[in-house]
């Protein structure tokens, strides 16, 4: 996962787990949300941070503030590490003295107060995506960015890209219109976006950062993956645009047509996303490049046009999809 991520251009950080009481309404966390409780270390090394981080994006959104500050205007930074949630009426440890070994029931009983402390991963990026120069104009970083560092964590950990599920989500500290939520196999494991405008100036960062936090330890134990087979013959390289409500999330289409398609289609991938007046209000245009391919021959163009066919077809049964310019 780290280096899929530093392949992206992401930096590794490590930063303190200690955060201050504060940090909860900076984020705008909602009164009952369950990273509000934290839990606090005795003998804090700051008592303006006596508390352990319940999120990784508090003290990753301070390295990434104070980076901007020493003048860096592009940055993109990660961290894999654990968060501490509190066991509930847990209680204070028991005082184990040292002219012994502990007793079984008191080593028990002392597991039971330390914080469960599940792995995350988390991204933040401000800042140009891609820098501009002589070759071109750069692009900003965005809630797209984020996103995508969630799917590449998830290929990293070996969940297979029809296994995941990406949709809309209102979840603080992100933009209630620019946040998803990320599943595998229908349960929650993260989200990913645009901070909310609030956040964003309570923490005083640039517009538009944006940020991905997965919970690691949710995620199943990726399965053996068999070696693919090779076909020697060319492929079938066919587009399909399809207009759609704009409420349609483009995987669930993109999931029907790889679904109506068949055996045949090799590969189903979204490459633009498209909406106007000529379509009509409340209408997108989802474009999607279909691979097909046989084994064992070379694919008729008749093969090719009824798998396509048939793809389209589940998709317009499900979601009243039609084709662009038909």
């Amino acid at each position: 996962m780290a280096r899929s991520l530093a392949e992206r251009g992401y930096v590794e950080v490590l930063a303190h787990p200690f955060v201050s009481p504060e940090l909860a309404d900076l984020l705008g966390l909602p009164a009952d949300d369950p990273r509000r409780a934290a839990v606090r270390v005795a003998n804090p090394l700051s008592e303006e941070e006596p508390l352990l981080r319940t999120t990784l994006l508090g003290p990753l959104l301070g390295i990434l503030r104070r980076n901007l500050g020493r003048g860096l205007r592009d940055v993109s930074l990660y961290e894999i590490g654990v968060v501490f949630h509190p066991r509930p009426g847990a209680g204070a440890p028991p005082a184990m003295g040292v002219d012994r070994r502990p007793t079984d029931a008191e080593f028990a009983a002392a597991d039971a107060v330390v914080p469960h402390q599940p792995r995350h991963v988390a991204v933040v990026l401000a800042g140009d995506a891609e820098p501009a120069g002589w070759w071109g104009a750069g692009r900003p970083a965005g809630w797209a960015d984020a996103i995508e560092a969630g799917r590449t964590v998830l290929a990293a950990a070996g969940i297979p890209a029809d296994r995941v599920e990406v949709r809309a989500a209102d979840y603080a500290p992100w933009h209630p219109g620019r946040c998803a939520e990320l599943l595998v196999d229908g349960a929650v494991v993260g989200h990913a976006g645009e901070l909310h405008p609030a956040v964003v100036a309570a923490l005083e960062l640039p517009r538009r950062t944006s940020a991905m936090e997965l919970d690691l330890d949710a995620l199943p134990a990726a399965a053996v993956v068999p070696a693919p087979t090779v076909s020697t013959f060319p492929p079938a390289l066919i587009d399909v645009a399809l207009v759609v409500d704009e409420s349609v999330p483009a995987a669930d289409v993109q999931r029907a047509l790889a679904e109506g398609a068949g055996d045949l289609l090799e590969a189903v991938r979204l490459f633009d996303v498209y909406a106007s007046e000529q379509l009509g209000a409340g209408r997108k245009s989802l474009a999607y490049k279909l691979t097909f391919r046989a084994p064992e021959r070379t694919l008729t163009v008749e093969e090719a046009v009824a798998a396509r066919d048939a793809a389209v077809a589940v998709a317009a049964e499900r979601f009243g999809a039609t084709l662009r310019g038909a």
